[in-house]
């Protein structure tokens, strides 16, 4: 089978790490490049966290470009208080070896998107939408051309993250993702109604651990670092992976289920800036425009996480 296209929008992030190891060890899907956005902490935190990760799975051969460094209206907002000052904080991390790709993020998108076939780019947002906003704003001809778009980002039932109302990557840049959800594109979204049941529980970690590699060992201790905070902030016994969730998606879809529904994002009140207006019990006549997810096989999830990283240095 023909491994599937992708182009990986990034802002790392512990869970960004994990999601960017699960596709490189993955040969259902070729890698195009990553793409760097500010989000969970500045763009050259970012870009520096995609080139280590991407050294981490021995793919240097994966491109990196760095992107927009702010949202389109507004101010930067990051979050430090999850991921630490890094965006990696845990283990020691390696400088990386090899620098940028040269070239804006967006050029890249538009370029590849041009340049391959219609219909063979998926596109994959693990942070705020800044990149895939503008590289549409700039070029509106590429929609038509991309497939879909899975997405981490939004919520419904958990409501939100980084507000009462608004999960952090919409709330980072909601204008961005007024334009993508509006764009036409077949978008699939990853709330934190679905990334909240993918729980690093302390068995999961220890599995990681026990890989026996260096991949194991230092998604064991990004796991450790992170899941402090969620683990107080709600009680759980383990933080969500978010962002893996994309990637596992397109490898096992059967692993999700979710609902076609219209999604609207709020960019107007300060009150709910950022919120995904989902509308899950089909009560207004607005067209459907995302694929929803709202649950996913946790240990089914798991387990193939664990097999993927075991493949890896």
């Amino acid at each position: 089978m023909t491994p599937r296209k992708i182009i990986i929008d990034t802002d790392p992030g512990q869970d960004d790490a994990v999601a960017i190891l699960l596709a490189l060890a993955s040969p259902e899907l070729d890698v195009l490049g990553l793409t760097a956005v500010a989000g969970n902490v500045p763009l050259h935190l970012t870009e520096r966290n995609a080139r280590i990760v991407r050294d981490l799975a021995g793919r240097t051969d994966v491109p990196v470009y760095s992107g927009a460094e702010a949202p389109l209206e507004r101010g930067l907002v990051t979050a430090e208080h999850v991921h630490g000052k890094t965006g990696l904080d845990g283990p020691p991390l390696p400088e990386p070896k090899a620098p940028l790709a040269e070239g804006h993020a967006v050029d890249f998108l538009i370029d590849t998107l041009r340049r391959e076939p219609a219909g063979t780019v998926t596109l994959v947002p693990v942070g705020p939408l800044t990149n895939i906003a503008m590289a549409l704003q700039r070029a509106p001809d590429i929609a038509a051309r991309i497939p879909e778009i899975v997405l981490m980002g939004g919520a419904y039932f958990e409501v939100g993250n980084i507000t009462p109302a608004a999960e952090f990557n919409i709330y980072v840049d909601p204008e961005a993702a007024e334009i993508v959800f509006r764009s036409g594109i077949p978008l699939t979204v990853m709330p934190l109604d679905v990334t909240h049941k993918a729980l690093t529980t302390r068995a999961r970690v220890d599995a990681f651990a026990a890989l026996g590699n260096e991949t194991g060992r230092m998604v064991a201790a990004w796991t450790d670092f992170f899941e402090r905070f969620d683990k107080e902030k709600y009680g759980s016994e383990g933080a969500p992976l978010h962002d893996p969730c994309t990637i596992a998606y397109l490898l096992k879809p059967d692993l999700f289920t979710g609902r076609r529904i219209n999604v609207e994002i709020e960019t107007q009140s300060d009150l709910t800036r950022g919120m995904t207006v989902a509308d899950w019990w089909r009560v207004t006549d607005r067209e459907a425009n995302a694929y929803f997810v709202g649950d996913i096989d946790a240990d089914g999830f798991f387990a193939l996480l664990t097999e993927r990283l075991a493949r890896l240095p």
